[in-house]
């Protein structure tokens, strides 16, 4: 993000290029606006005492919203990402989609009062939902199912007017990739892919650096893969897509099924059960392993990533899945990326979040200086 040790204006001059009374000029402002700190003279080395200064990280905050279909997640960050508070809430999904994105923009300023944040200081969000977002417009195109009634809404536009300030908004997963990148397992890999298994399915995709957000806002929704020619007929979406034969729910209606309570402790017992010799259990686990490793290794030949996370309820209950998922993409793949598992695990998104609304919010203060110089 920014420097964080710090310096003179003469390693400023020498950095830039530009002239000792222009980076004074510039310094003096900066450092009346807030944006930097006078941290006083240093240790002579020879001449004149320099005089350092440093970034303020607290000039301004960002915040983070990751909306999920029970719990969201929020939290407040300086202006290099780092974390000042952050609290799960409530998901009210009852409501009408523009009223429950009202209600979390509320629950985002009581989280700012009780970390003493000021509401003028807050200068950009990053915003998560699960479902076809335009990334451009800020508007949930269409939500996942477990949501119900999300089409066309304008999450940007009603976040900002309750929280005053501009409002990027993205794909969770899509945030999730992004997260990892910057603080979990896909550090150092500009080419990766995050796929989530929960009561959805998806993927994130980064090439070179950048997340791949597709012509219409559909890369990575690997749910809808068609996981066999049997599916392809007018009942495909409802019953032969990736999404309804190997996530969460579908998982919890096969168990329960079997005799079994197919919600209680989630995936858990499930895969307890199967290690401990149930075969119906094991015939469960194997079939959702191997469809999820089918679906990773088609994205693996696709796009031959680096690194390949995967992440969501699934594989933050029952980690050991993933070596499941290994053999299969090892037995299709010819030569296939490395697959571990997330590090953030609910976080990821949050993540994504705080570093979209960190890159805004910086973005926005370089612009606002410009103006101030020019």
């Amino acid at each position: 993000m920014s420097r964080a040790a710090a310096f003179t204006r003469t390693e400023v001059i020498e950095a830039t290029g530009l002239s000792a009374p222009t980076v004074g000029t510039l310094c003096s402002h900066l450092i009346r606006s807030g944006i930097l700190s006078d941290l006083g003279a240093g240790p002579s080395r020879g001449g004149r005492r320099p005089s350092f200064m440093e970034f303020n990280a607290r000039h301004a905050y960002v915040a983070g919203i990751d909306i999920g279909v029970t719990k969201t997640r929020l939290a407040l960050a300086d202006l290099r990402g780092e974390r000042v508070a952050d609290c799960v809430v409530h998901t009210p999904a009852a409501r009408a989609p523009a009223d429950t994105v009202s209600r979390i923009g509320a629950e985002l300023k009581t989280l700012m009062r009780a970390a003493r944040v000021a509401a003028s200081r807050l200068i950009a969000v990053g915003a998560g939902a699960p479902g076809v977002v335009d990334r451009a417009l800020g508007v949930v195109v269409a939500l996942a199912p477990n949501l119900k009634g999300w089409s066309d809404v304008p999450m940007a536009n009603i976040l900002q007017r309750a929280l005053g300030a501009p409002v990027v908004v993205d794909n969770d997963v899509n945030l999730a990739v992004l997260g990892e990148h910057w603080r979990g397992a896909a550090r150092g890999h500009d080419s990766c892919a995050f796929i989530s298994v929960g009561n959805g399915i998806g993927a994130g995709i980064m090439i070179n650096g950048e997340v791949h957000h597709g012509r219409h806002f559909l890369a990575g929704e690997i749910a809808l893969m068609c996981m066999g020619p049997q599916y392809v007929d007018a009942e495909y979406g409802a019953r032969g897509c990736l999404e309804t034969l190997a996530g969460a729910k579908a998982i919890a209606a096969r168990w329960a099924q079997a005799g079994h309570d197919g919600t209680e402790g989630g995936i858990r017992p499930l895969v307890d059960a199967a290690a401990a010799g149930d075969e119906s259990a094991r015939r469960i686990v194997d079939d959702t392993a191997t469809l999820i490793g089918m679906a990773t290794a088609n994205l693996s030949v696709v796009l031959d990533p680096s690194l390949i996370v995967l992440g969501g309820t699934v594989f933050s209950q029952a980690p050991e899945i993933a070596e499941d998922v290994r053999r299969i993409v090892a037995h299709i793949v010819p030569t296939p990326s490395p697959i571990v598992v997330s590090t953030l695990f609910r976080e990821a998104s949050l993540w994504g979040a705080l570093l979209v609304a960190t890159r805004e919010g910086r973005a926005r203060l370089r612009r606002q200086l410009r103006q101030q110089t020019t």
